[in-house]
């Protein structure tokens, strides 16, 4: 797996074999970074379920001051760490090792990428629930297309679909104030 955008553009990221982490498809992270390059520049990016922690180090190749990565997995934490290592990143990077839910809405964040496993349904409705309650601007879902995801949680309303291959990702945002 690659980075596909920004100053590290082709530089290589480990992935862990035998993980249970589903790393984001290279053309789903093209997808969603076009659609958030006008908001990437200088935001402070949470990466919860990380694992490689892909979509955290495209956001800082793209711009973003800070990325923070929450895992779980020591196995994949540690992979995490040597990508960030190898790329010159730890200065902009904070990674919390514990389950994302512990930290969801104490965390500031400008965009929040939330990539659950597939297989933990609740997990989605409980991290919206929570995020929903203190709103961050954007908060980016990535899902199954077997998985419908309520339009509203909260101050949360989903704003747009992008679906590719058996991938959705669900944009959710707070109402804009008049």
């Amino acid at each position: 797996m690659r980075v596909i955008g920004g100053e590290l553009r082709s530089r290589r990221i480990k992935t862990a074999a035998g993980l249970l982490t589903r790393p984001t498809p290279d053309r789903l992270r093209e997808a969603l970074f076009n659609v958030l390059a006008p908001r990437i520049a200088g935001c402070t990016f949470l990466d919860a379920y990380a694992g490689s922690g892909a979509v955290g180090i495209e956001a800082l190749s793209r711009g973003a001051a800070q990325a923070v990565f929450i895992e779980k997995s020591r196995s994949a934490l540690r992979v995490l760490e040597e990508n960030l290592s190898s790329l010159g990143l730890r200065s902009r990077a904070r990674v919390i090792c514990g389950n994302a839910l512990n930290f969801l809405g104490r965390i500031q964040a400008d965009i929040v990428f939330l990539d659950p496993p597939y297989d933990l349904e609740q997990e989605y409705e409980r991290a919206l629930r929570l995020l929903g309650a203190t709103p961050p601007a954007l908060v980016i879902v990535q899902h199954s297309v077997r998985l419908k995801l309520e339009e509203r949680y909260g101050a949360l309303q989903c704003k747009r679909r992008l679906v590719q291959g058996d991938n959705v990702l669900s944009f959710y945002e707070p109402p804009v104030a008049d």
